[in-house]
């Protein structure tokens, strides 16, 4: 499953050139996350530095970014009307959107663990920490315990 998953790109964080690509990747993968982005949006900037980091740790689902301008059909299609989006796809399916930094506690600092939380309450990459709470959460109460 490991192989299957690098040939079709797992692994790395891909930039999908035009539309049919995202339903060719959607096809061949089980698991995917889309990054809906625009040219010279510093937070789109953002969200890659984290899914860059993501697609290593996380082999088992695809991770790639389209551009949402070059992307109209998309965009209309999956009413996109906030940059950046994540959009979650199972088997094929849009299962969910991570819209703007609202879910991830409404700031640019935002930690790769508070995305990868996020993400994972999709059911889309494996998970092993608490999916009740936020990591930034469970580290405040910890450090108030002495």
């Amino acid at each position: 499953k490991k192989n299957e998953w690098i040939s079709n790109g797992h692994g790395e964080y891909q930039e999908l050139a035009e539309e049919k690509e995202f339903f060719e990747v959607t096809k061949k993968s089980e698991n995917v996350v889309c990054h809906f982005y625009r040219d010279g949006f510093d937070r789109c900037k953002i969200v890659d530095k984290h899914l860059a980091l993501l697609c290593k740790k996380h082999i088992e689902t695809k991770f790639c970014k389209i551009n949402a301008e070059k992307s109209p059909f998309l965009t209309n299609r999956l009413s996109i009307r906030v940059l950046p989006t994540l959009v979650v796809v199972k088997e094929g399916k849009t299962k969910d959107y991570v819209v703007g930094f609202t879910d991830l506690g409404n700031t640019d600092d935002f930690s790769t663990e508070m995305l990868e939380w996020r993400i994972a309450r999709s059911d889309i990459i494996e998970y092993s920490g608490d999916l009740m709470h936020p990591p930034e959460s469970c580290k405040s109460k910890k450090s108030g315990i002495k």
